[in-house]
């Protein structure tokens, strides 16, 4: 099978899995609408090409790529359900069964469109970003973020567009095929971040990068850089700083242009420290433009694609290089062929490795009439040959000869000090540029390796990585009062795994509500790499109940409820036995009422609006009657009264409280 061939449509893969109708095709692998028949379930079945079945640590890297991917289970992330390696008889077929996501891709999309509004464009990022928040979680980085990469599928009655993205791990797989981490560049050049150029450095960051660059797209309709060849796109990442969206596309929030220019600094440690806190800023920037979640378009399920023809297959060993997009740069081919779109999954050689050509396929036998036939096309053939040799001989010579043609191995440094390793490494011949990376098994300042490692044949000069150990992680120290999200990216970067536990949460009086109070274990304790640490967080000041103000005086309440942090308000009168005429009644939260930091602080007041009983006893009637009235009370005169009648008894008595407008019986006499 070649890279188009559309052949195995109706095989049956290790009697399970029925390959259907193509769906798509590259120059790596072809993509297949399939039918798991065991389970009776649609699937979608890649299936790589050749040339990689035979290369033993490609097989291995890809079956332990594929197990990773496997353990990912996120509503944005294309479900991996097997991997596998079919034999039928000399040919093998090196596959993966994913779940069918019936639509297209974000690709599809910006043909579609061009570009994306504002909305649109937040609302398909973060649903990227949630399935890249999730692969970092467990420790998987994509390496090959790009809008091919991300489908678009359809989910609910009625459908809603949902984005999914795949591919996790099969560059790093590719990546181990018949190549080096040093002499290989492998990725999408319009989307790789500057490291993965200049190092060949993939991690969390990088996706950062990948996915700030298919942002700015579908902001602007275009990647920021293009180029005649792969290999001045690449390194504009590396010399260029990524332009402002609203550059290219006016109209563009300024907030927006900011979170697309950090996600895509070029120093990896300027970027968002993962996919989770980029998702996090991003979500922070569409609430402060207050732009709702858009609508994920429907796309049209993918069509079946027509056969091509199907060219017999040849034995000669093959670079994974994508012959129908992309050459290894610096050859004789590349310089005639510019890069034509920012679309392929590349595989370039870096300016200090010299292109190694494949063997000669051995010749066929041929009948000597046949020979005398072609003996101008051979003749010419030879010619071609030996020029792309000649040139090639030269862009060797200028690139790597003059540095010295001779390879040496790679000495052992593990164990040795920074100090040791590194002069070990340059008497050997090699420059050397250092990393730190915690180890549990390693101490500190100590040498764990070197890439390319010990052992490997690499050309004098070349640049080896010297991998020192930082020793096991130490939880950081993360002060109360830092933001969760920069308390995650500490805990992260030390090589630990941040645990939000809202069983360690507490009130406090000098941490904000929503902010980091406690860490646990606490800073500065040593753990083992990737060891949980637990964050919990403040619920602001601790509950305060409501003081009893009841009986107090208006003035006199106010005061307490002030003092305890409360802010009094008066909330009527209302007629309480007993209780003075202008003294509290009851407050509302109840006294006892507890209020947490967050509640309202207000408290009602309520004042008594009873009326103190005047005393009338041995007054006349009459004066009795408008003292009483006086007071807001009736009387109510208990039988005959004369001019000269007295009161001699009352009820209530003198000097009891009672409500406004209440009768007074009055004993007269005579």
């Amino acid at each position: 099978m070649t890279s188009t061939d559309t052949s195995l449509a109706g095989a049956l893969l290790e009697r399970r899995y029925r390959v259907d109708g193509l769906l798509a095709r590259g120059g790596m692998s072809a993509v297949y609408r399939g039918s798991d028949t065991r389970l009776d379930r649609p699937v979608a079945i890649k299936i790589m090409d050749p040339r990689f079945a035979d290369d033993r640590s490609f097989v291995d890297r890809f079956e332990r790529e594929a197990r990773l991917a496997a353990k990912l289970h996120h509503p944005n992330v294309v479900t991996v359900h097997d991997q596998g390696v079919d034999v039928a008889g000399d040919r093998s077929h090196v596959f993966l069964v994913m779940e069918l996501v019936d639509g297209g891709t974000l690709r599809d999309l910006l043909d579609q469109r061009g570009r994306l509004d504002v909305p649109l464009a937040l609302s398909v990022a973060e649903q990227m970003l949630s399935a890249l928040s999730a692969a970092h979680l467990a420790g998987l980085v994509h390496r090959d973020v790009k809008p091919e990469n991300v489908l678009i599928g359809s989910t609910g009655h009625p459908p809603t567009g949902v984005v999914k993205v795949a591919d996790f791990g099969l560059v790093r797989a590719v990546a181990s095929a018949g190549t080096t981490s040093s002499s290989i560049i492998l990725g999408t050049v319009a989307y790789l971040a500057p490291e993965q150029v200049t190092t060949g450095v993939a991690g969390e960051r990088g996706d950062v990068y990948s996915a700030g660059i298919v942002l700015y797209e579908m902001l602007t309709g275009q990647v920021p850089y293009t180029g005649d060849t792969a290999i001045s796109v690449a390194y504009r990442h590396v010399n260029d700083d990524v332009p402002a969206p609203s550059t290219v596309q006016p109209g563009i929030p300024a907030v927006l242009d900011d979170l697309v220019l950090r996600a895509t600094r070029r120093d990896p440690e300027a970027r968002p420290a993962d996919a989770g806190a980029f998702l996090q800023e991003l979500r922070r920037v569409r609430a402060a433009l207050g732009i709702a979640p858009a609508p994920i378009p429907v796309l049209p399920p993918k069509a079946v694609l027509p056969p091509k023809a199907v060219l017999p297959p040849k034995s000669v060993p093959v670079a994974p290089v994508d012959p129908e997009k992309t050459v290894p740069a610096f050859s004789p081919v590349a310089a005639t062929n510019p890069v034509t779109g920012p679309r392929g999954t590349r595989a370039m050689i870096r300016p200090q490795a010299a292109p190694v050509p494949p063997p000669p396929a051995p010749p066929e036998e041929e009948d000597q009439r046949t020979l005398v036939q072609r003996r101008p096309v051979v003749l010419w053939a030879v010619i071609a040959a030996l020029v792309v040799a000649l040139v090639g001989a030269g862009v060797w010579w200028f690139s790597v000869g003059e540095k010295g043609a001779d390879t040496i191995a790679v000495p052992p440094v593990s164990g040795m000090d920074q100090a040791t390793a590194e002069k070990t490494l340059h008497d050997a011949g090699l420059s050397v540029t250092v990393v730190r990376q915690f180890s549990d098994t390693v101490g500190a300042g100590k040498a764990i390796g070197s890439d390319p490692q010990a052992g490997s044949s690499v050309p004098k000069n070349s640049a080896v990585t010297l991998v020192l150990s930082s020793g096991r992680p130490t939880v950081p120290d993360i002060s109360p009062g830092t933001e969760l999200a920069q308390a995650e990216a500490a805990v992260k970067a030390a090589g630990l795994t941040p645990r939000r536990d809202e069983a360690i949460d507490g009130y406090s009086t000098s941490v904000p509500a929503g902010k980091v109070l406690v860490v646990d274990p606490r800073p500065g304790t040593q753990l083992t790499i990737g060891s949980p640490v637990r964050i919990g967080l403040s619920q602001g000041a601790p509950p305060t109940p409501v003081p009893s103000v009841v009986g107090l005086s208006r003035n006199e309440a106010f005061q307490r409820l002030k003092e305890a942090g409360f802010e009094p308000y008066d909330a009527g009168t209302e007629f309480a036995e007993d209780v003075p005429n202008g003294s509290v009644t009851r407050t509302t939260p109840a006294a006892g009422t507890t209020i947490d930091g967050q509640g309202s602080k207000r408290v009602g007041v309520f004042t008594s609006s009873a009326v103190e009983v005047p005393s009338v006893l041995g007054r006349p009637v009459q004066d009795a009657i408008q003292l009483l009235s006086d007071a807001g009370l009736q009387a109510d005169v208990q039988g005959r009264t004369r001019n000269f009648s007295i009161v001699v008894g009352q009820d209530p008595e003198p000097g009891e409280w009672v409500e406004r407008g209440k009768k007074v019986k009055l004993q007269v006499f005579p």
